[in-house]
């Protein structure tokens, strides 16, 4: 039996049979090159974020003014949350005309947990305390109060799994840690290694109170974080401006 086509049935059958693989297997491409956009344009927003913080952080370093008062606070077990604070001078165009009396500052950057449409998202946060604000908490002996987290503090990144920082020394054999008790004459360190570990989407997406956050088996090992894909690490060595 043949169509009007000129062709048999089971020509006819065959013919669709292949029009519907060839069909699914363009769809499946299609498919795989969306999701593969969608990680692309994940990883570019998370990199976006992790840089932006982490070049914040630098200029704020580069301005940072030292003393006892610095913050090196290290959570040395699991994804860290660090906390990093100290002085640093500010110009006029970086404060607020209401509260600036000087250009001595303060700066704390820190991880918190933040409540976002029901779940709780991991959040690089930076507070700052202008210099009203810092000369009056000197003046009153409460300047450790300026380093403490504070709710007007804002999230400059999302989805951070691990913020880690380490104060170095440099001396004739290279970098090595600084330690405040080897220091009594509180030079100071010269430098300040930062790296921060961020979740894409996806996975963000997944993480949904504190305890996952945590330690969930979606973020795999902390010392594997290289190895995952669902990850993106950026970390960048910061001198600071009495450094040479």
């Amino acid at each position: 039996m043949r169509t009007r086509a000129g062709f048999t049935l089971v020509e006819l059958i065959v013919s669709m049979a292949i029009g519907s693989i060839v069909l699914l297997l363009a769809v499946g491409a299609l498919r795989a090159v969306g999701e593969g956009y969608g990680r692309g344009t994940d990883g570019v927003a998370a990199e976006r974020e992790a840089r932006a913080v982490l070049t914040q952080a630098a200029e704020d370093l580069s301005k940072a003014v030292g003393g006892r008062e610095m913050v090196f606070e290290q959570n040395g077990e699991g994804w860290h949350r660090d906390r990093l604070g100290f002085f640093c001078l500010q110009p006029p165009d970086a404060q607020s005309d209401a509260e600036r009396v000087g250009d001595l500052c303060a700066v704390v950057y820190y991880v918190s947990d933040i409540e976002m449409g029901g779940d709780t998202v991991r959040c690089m946060m930076r507070g700052f305390r202008g210099s009203g604000e810092t000369f009056e908490a000197l003046r009153a002996g409460e300047e450790a109060g300026l380093f403490l987290p504070d709710p007007a503090d804002e999230p400059v990144a999302f989805g951070v799994v691990s913020f880690e920082m380490k104060p170095l020394l440099r001396d004739a054999t290279g970098w090595t840690a600084w330690r405040a008790e080897d220091d009594p004459g509180w030079n100071g360190p010269d430098a300040v290694a930062m790296r921060i570990v961020v979740a894409r989407r996806e996975l963000s997406a997944k993480l949904r109170d504190s305890a996952a956050w945590d330690a969930s088996p979606l973020l795999g090992e902390p010392d594997e974080a290289e190895l995952s894909d669902q990850l993106e690490i950026y970390e960048i060595l910061q001198h600071f401006a009495h450094a040479s």
